[in-house]
């Protein structure tokens, strides 16, 4: 093989690892993340935790929407305070003030980031998406517990107080909604069933 073949062999077999890393690369981080908290991600569990302590934690709640999402959105508690351990439960309220329904998900952070490997979600809004029809208001709760281990984590420990902050931005309506408002769009149709 020439030196020339050889080079554009090798060039092509980088361009093509580099690539293939490239492609990894989203799903790998994202995993990462999910499993060590890292950038705020938080974690998810089935039930509470078993164990509770005596040493309490701040939880401040923030909100935010996408700038082309018209919704209204503001936590209904700014701060709870609960025991390290102990189940709580928030409420976030959503408004849409819009004459159309709109659909909505919701992103999520923790911070401070070391906080996110122990900040664990039971259950929460931002699991689903979610459609308020012209004019509608709900209340949307998420149960969490901050998990115990945080108090011998090495930079976690140092935490007092972990801010849970979403961000909802507009999704396109759910496919089998679309079809129904459709539906119900459609003009009546009138059939005489009288016989003569």
């Amino acid at each position: 093989m020439d030196p020339k073949q050889k080079s554009v062999l090798q060039t092509v077999g980088v361009v093509v690892t580099m690539g293939a890393l490239a492609w990894a690369a989203v799903p790998a981080y994202n995993y990462f993340c999910a499993v060590t908290g890292f950038g705020g991600v938080t974690q998810e569990a089935d039930a509470g935790s078993d164990i509770v302590l005596d040493q309490t934690i701040k939880v401040r709640f923030d909100s935010a929407t996408d700038r082309d999402m018209p919704w209204d959105f503001k936590p209904m508690q700014r701060v709870v305070e609960l025991k390290i351990g102990e189940t709580g439960l928030a409420f976030y309220e959503a408004t849409n003030p819009t004459d159309r329904p709109i659909a909505g998900q919701a992103s999520y952070n923790v911070t401070p980031y070391e906080a996110g490997g122990f900040f664990t979600k039971i259950d929460c809004f931002c699991f689903t998406e979610q459609v308020l029809e012209p004019g509608e208001t709900v209340q949307m709760p998420v149960t969490f517990y901050v998990d115990p281990e945080i108090v011998s984590d090495r930079d976690a420990k140092y935490v007092h107080t972990i801010t849970l902050g979403y961000t909802f931005y507009e999704i396109d309506l759910p496919e089998g909604y679309r079809a129904a408002e459709e539906q119900a769009a459609l003009p009546a149709v009138i059939t005489n069933t009288d016989v003569n």
